[in-house]
């Protein structure tokens, strides 16, 4: 694996700090429906689903997945759309009602700090803030390509009583703004009646399921080989696929492929993760507390991220993430792939984890290091 080295100005333009997202009010065509005319939508890596041409994105490099989120006061709505990859809520503040099915009447959950949604493809879903209205959710699309939303038959129906209109290619056509129909691509259609009751059921009990709430977490403190070894102490809790833990015993709560994968890592104070690369790209995004990632093994550049910053880590760069808050603190790790991702540990770190007993075996999972066989001369 050849390494790549990350200059400290490129590290800045991957940081993404909370002062740096920026709203949209007019990315999707229920903008104007009351009751969902103030929502807040941001796109912090890749452009995920808006339909908005006026929307900013603070990095649209490819990732294999998209980054953004939604911002909305109490009682303010997200209407029923469905979507073709896969979309995971990340609710880092407040309390959101998400409901879901044609009618938005086959079932309801809520979602409060902390908690993680995975929502089915081809299942209209949609969700209010029922919390305060500093309410915040990050999203997770799957893909690069997610292919755009298709919304419930009646957002769009109310939506063209608001001179807003849906080209089949996603563009939002504002008629009240002057805006002229397109004449070389046709308006969005309602779906038809037999195609949503074709759609899947999707029971409580089953969506449940797909909800990660902290009380769920199943946490390792040897899901990683640096958690032997002081400053590399940080415990795994897996939430969709298996990711990058190197504990065999470790299972996530939700297995399906999504295009990605999503963990959360906690650290005390001067703990994290010790030097260590991959080969998929990797996004750091900050739930509390503050950290220190540290890319490169020689000539290394640092940045400081605190609650709700993120970062991105390029394939195949060396990192190092440290807990430097006074206090325990959460962090979210989201690496692209649906298949396992195999850590490179630092010499250093791999020589002092065998010096402690333990290495990693041939399948990826930590062992004692006197069983496993090593090369001749080793």
């Amino acid at each position: 694996m050849s390494s790549v080295q990350v200059t400290r100005e490129e590290l800045e333009r991957r940081t993404i700090r909370r002062g740096d997202f920026v709203s949209c009010n007019q990315a999707f065509i229920d903008c104007r429906t009351p009751g969902s005319d103030r929502k807040e939508n941001y796109s912090m890596i890749g452009p995920g689903v808006t339909q908005s041409a006026n929307q900013v994105v603070n990095l649209r490099e490819a990732h294999g997945y998209n980054i953004g989120a939604a911002a909305m006061p109490n009682g303010i709505t997200n209407n029923l759309h469905l979507h073709y990859t896969a979309e995971v809520f990340l609710c880092f503040r407040g309390e959101f009602l998400l409901r879901w099915g044609a009618d938005g009447q086959e079932g309801e959950l809520v979602l409060r700090e902390g908690d993680i949604a995975s929502i089915p493809t081809w299942i209209f879903r949609g969700f209010t803030n029922i919390g305060p209205d500093d309410g915040w959710l990050f999203t997770c699309l799957g893909h690069d390509d997610t292919g755009g939303i298709i919304w419930g038959p009646s957002v769009l129906r109310e939506a063209g009583g608001h001179g807003l209109f849906l080209t089949e290619d996603n563009r939002l056509v504002d008629t009240v703004a002057g805006d002229e129909p397109p004449e070389d691509v046709e308006l969005k259609r309602p779906m038809a009646q037999e195609d949503v009751e074709a759609l899947p059921a999707f029971p409580v009990e089953k969506m449940r399921r797909r909800i990660a709430k902290p009380e769920d977490l199943e946490w390792s403190d040897r899901g990683l080989l640096g958690a032997v070894l002081p400053g590399g102490r940080a415990e795994l809790a897996l939430v969709i696929g298996f990711g990058m833990t190197e504990d065999r015993m470790q299972e996530p709560r939700i297995y399906n492929p999504h295009g990605h994968n999503i963990a959360w890592l906690r650290a005390d104070p001067g703990e994290g993760m010790l030097a260590h690369r991959h080969a998929e790209t990797q996004v750091l995004m900050v739930k509390d507390g503050e950290w220190e990632v540290t890319v490169n093994r020689h000539d290394e550049a640092s940045v400081r991220l605190g609650p709700d910053d993120m970062v991105s880590i390029p394939r195949n760069a060396w990192r190092s993430v440290r807990n430097v808050s006074g206090d325990t603190a959460n962090l979210l790790v989201i690496n692209s792939g649906d298949g396992r991702v195999r850590l490179e540990w630092d010499d250093e770190v791999t020589k002092a984890a065998a010096d402690a007993g333990v290495g990693v075996d041939h399948n990826g999972y930590l062992a004692p290091h006197h069983l496993i066989p090593r090369p001749v001369g080793r």
